[in-house]
């Protein structure tokens, strides 16, 4: 089921049980700021990920902009969102060129 849902790039669906059964929940959307709050991003991260879902990415830049902070944060911040998360996706070679996206969109 996982396998499937990335493949039509929906989210991972939740697995879970209690005295009444297994129940499987499918998501069409994470990226809301009830489910991106509960994961444990900061305020700055949702606006990220709100933004690139809005336009489709967000570049290192863009993310200083909306938040105004330093080019440092704004890299740790997002290879937060990449790499510990896995909302984002990076894509580009290098400097001005990188571009961050959410996964499945």
């Amino acid at each position: 089921m996982i396998r499937e849902c990335e493949l039509a790039g929906l989210p991972k669906p939740i697995y879970f049980y209690d005295m009444s059964g297994f129940f499987v929940e499918f998501r069409k959307d994470i990226y809301n700021v009830e489910y991106l709050s509960g994961l444990g991003l900061n305020e700055r991260q949702i606006n990220a990920v709100l933004f690139a879902k809005e336009k489709g990415k967000i570049s290192n830049k863009e993310f200083q902009e909306i938040n105004s902070i330093s080019k440092r944060t704004a890299t740790n911040e997002l290879t937060e969102l990449v790499n510990k998360y896995q909302i984002l996706i990076k894509s580009g070679t290098h400097g001005a060129g990188i571009s961050y996206k959410p996964i499945g969109q």
